[in-house]
This record gives C-alpha cells, sequence and structure tokens, in this order.
C-alpha cells in the first residue's frame, strides 16, 4: 500500500478523503478468550477450536459475508461469529449457512422476534412460566426450566412464551462457556408429570424427529427417581425432588431485564430496506411452530427440563 493510501486510512479526519472516498468502517471489538484451559482443549477436541487459528477462521467468515451478502444487517464481531463457527465445528460454509439460516428465522417470525426485549415480557416472566437453574449439571450443561402449567391462555398468546424461550437462550449463549451456536444444540429434554395425551402425541411425532433429537427427550412420568438418575439431586428445587431449596425465579427474571440494552440494541432496530436473505428460511432444529401446538398440549401440567 503507498504511503499516500496509508495516510488517508489512517487519517482521524473524514474531511481529508476525497470526495467520492468513504472512511473504512470501523474494525469489530477484538476477542478475549474467557475460557479455562479445561474448556479451550474440550473445544479442541470435539470442536476442531485450534486456539492460533481462531481469529483467522474468524475472519475468514467475516470475508464471505461481506462478498457473498454485503447487505446483510448482521453483528461481526469476533464472538458473534464465533458462535457459529463453533455450532459447525468450524466449517466455513457450513457456518455460513448457519448464519443465514439464523437471520431467515428472525425475519420471517416478526411476532416472535420484533421488539424483543425483557421488558416486553414481564407477564412471562411474572408468571413463572420458566426460569435457568443456579447451578448446572455435571457436564457443565445450564438447566432451563419450563413449566405449561403457568401458562393462562387468556393472559397472552403462545408466542409470547416462545419469545421467553428465545430470550433466555440468547442471553445463555453470551457466556463463552455454554457458546455451541445457535440455534442451541439442546443435550436433553426431560418432561416430568406429563399427562397420558402427552406421550400419545410423543409416540406420533417422534417417528419425523432426527434420530438424534428424538433420543434426546425423557419421559419420566411422575417417576422423581429416573429425573435424578439423569440430574442430580444437588441441583434440582424441592419441587422436584432436588436439595437446592425453593425454585427461585426471581434471581432469572433480573438478569434479563439487567439485559434490556444489550437486547433493545439487537433485536428493537430497523431493518434497512435493502438487507435481504437468499435461500430457504429455517427454524431452530426440532422447534416447531406455534401452528402445531394442540390446546391439550397448552394444558399439559408437565415440567420440561432442557440442557444445552
Amino acid at each position: 500500500m503507498s504511503e499516500e493510501s496509508d495516510s488517508l486510512r489512517t487519517s482521524p479526519s473524514v474531511a481529508s478523503l476525497s470526495e467520492n472516498e468513504l472512511p473504512p468502517p470501523p474494525e469489530p471489538p477484538g476477542y478475549v478468550c474467557s475460557l479455562t484451559e479445561e474448556l479451550v482443549t474440550k473445544a479442541r477436541e470435539e470442536l476442531q477450536e485450534k486456539p492460533e487459528w481462531r481469529l483467522r477462521d474468524v475472519q475468514a467468515l467475516r470475508d464471505m459475508v461481506r462478498k457473498e451478502y454485503p447487505n446483510l444487517s448482521t453483528s461481526l464481531d469476533d464472538a458473534f461469529l464465533l458462535r457459529f463457527l463453533r455450532a459447525r465445528k468450524f466449517d466455513y460454509d457450513r457456518a455460513l449457512q448457519l448464519l443465514i439460516n439464523y437471520h431467515s428465522c428472525r425475519r420471517s417470525w416478526p411476532e416472535v422476534f420484533n421488539n424483543l426485549k425483557p421488558s416486553a415480557l414481564k407477564d412471562v416472566l411474572a408468571s413463572g412460566f420458566l426460569t435457568v437453574l443456579p447451578h448446572t449439571d455435571p457436564r457443565g450443561c445450564h438447566v432451563v426450566c419450563i413449566r405449561p402449567d403457568r401458562w393462562i391462555p387468556s393472559n397472552y398468546p403462545i408466542t409470547e412464551n416462545i419469545r421467553a424461550i428465545y430470550l433466555t437462550l440468547e442471553k445463555l449463549i453470551q457466556s463463552e462457556e455454554t457458546q455451541d451456536g445457535f440455534p442451541i444444540r439442546i443435550k436433553a429434554v426431560h418432561v416430568v408429570n406429563e399427562p397420558r395425551i402427552f406421550k400419545g402425541i410423543f409416540a406420533i411425532i417422534k417417528p419425523f424427529l432426527k434420530e438424534k433429537i428424538a433420543n434426546r427427550f425423557f419421559l419420566h412420568g411422575s417417576d422423581l427417581n429416573s429425573l435424578h438418575a439423569n440430574l442430580p439431586r444437588s441441583i434440582l428445587p424441592k419441587e422436584y425432588g432436588g436439595t437446592a431449596g425453593e425454585l427461585d425465579t426471581a434471581t432469572w427474571n433480573a438478569v434479563l431485564l439487567a439485559s434490556e440494552d444489550d437486547f433493545v440494541k439487537e433485536f428493537c432496530q430497523p431493518v434497512p430496506a435493502c438487507d435481504s436473505i437468499l435461500g430457504q428460511t429455517l427454524l431452530p432444529e426440532g422447534l416447531a411452530s406455534d401452528a402445531q401446538c394442540d390446546d391439550s398440549l397448552r394444558a399439559a401440567k408437565s415440567q420440561l427440563y432442557s440442557c444445552y
């Protein structure tokens, strides 16, 4: 690069640029690894993530986005792009497709993603419909507790529950320790106190699920010992036969509400008219649309634990 172009590139004054030249876009915030040595080793073994190549891989994905989808309104921060690389084991093409699917889902489901912020979901949070347990399981997975019986359909539509679930998952993956990318990798779904009709409905839909997804569902009925064989009592509240005290929903609600500004920045900004995405719109793996939710399922008094 010539000395002249160098001076233009580093000059803080836009006025010093030629009339037809725009200043370069600001560089995304740099990445600072917060993983422990143990997690670095795990990421290397399970995700093919090499610390010495990490920033090179992020830059490669960033360049692909800028070249193939220049009008896509998306974050290009290192930490954000790492979500998608990790979720697809650093396969650039698959990570890019996942990023496009992620934004396609957001654009095609406005009733869920528009104005997605904690303060817009206070009714759901106050109902105790979902929370995150304070302790992780032995694998380090966070446990999301969803209680469908707390939802009263006359109070708000089912899409508000979906919004609250998504909000919670987005907040959780801000932490590198729980980051597998998005869509979220569901490690297990544990259902307790489910009615017979739930088992019948699940038996019908199970053949249509991917085998690895279907195998992650565990229906325990009223047998808490079966639940404890998968999730230790030490992390469960006493409502589920655990020893971790009363189920606390207020703490997680406070965490979400304290993140209001982050969600306003990410989900409450107007989408540029030129923002377009090519390809098929896909929903996150294993997530059904609300049109598939039967009234009998809405009334089910099951307790669902999702580890991811």
